[in-house]
């Protein structure tokens, strides 16, 4: 039993990091509000979260100035878009066993 989840990945098992992902796959760069907006969470617990991706090298951030007002946005790292793809893939073979 354990091979069929075997290429899921525990950094994915949150559902805010599971929708960051999700977002940010699908998407070159998002800033954090739009982020925040679409998975409806606080800045402290998207920033932590965010964070933790960031540490294992699964999303990229670049700050930039738009105006006066610093904007952060993130992209997935091509580290990132494979592991998660991988992660899907094991979701959906386990969904179709039986």
């Amino acid at each position: 039993m354990k091979g069929i989840i075997s290429n899921l990945h525990k950094v994915f098992e949150s559902r805010i990091r599971l929708g960051i992902m999700s977002v940010l796959v699908v998407n070159d760069w998002v800033d954090f509000n739009t982020l925040k907006q679409f998975l409806d969470t606080t800045d402290g617990n998207l920033a932590s979260h965010l964070k933790a991706l960031e540490a294992k090298q699964l999303v990229e951030m670049k700050k930039q100035f738009v105006g006066r007002k610093p904007k952060t946005s993130y992209q997935a790292s091509e580290a990132g878009r494979n592991l998660f793809a991988q992660h899907i893939e094991a979701l959906e073979s386990l969904i179709s066993k039986k």
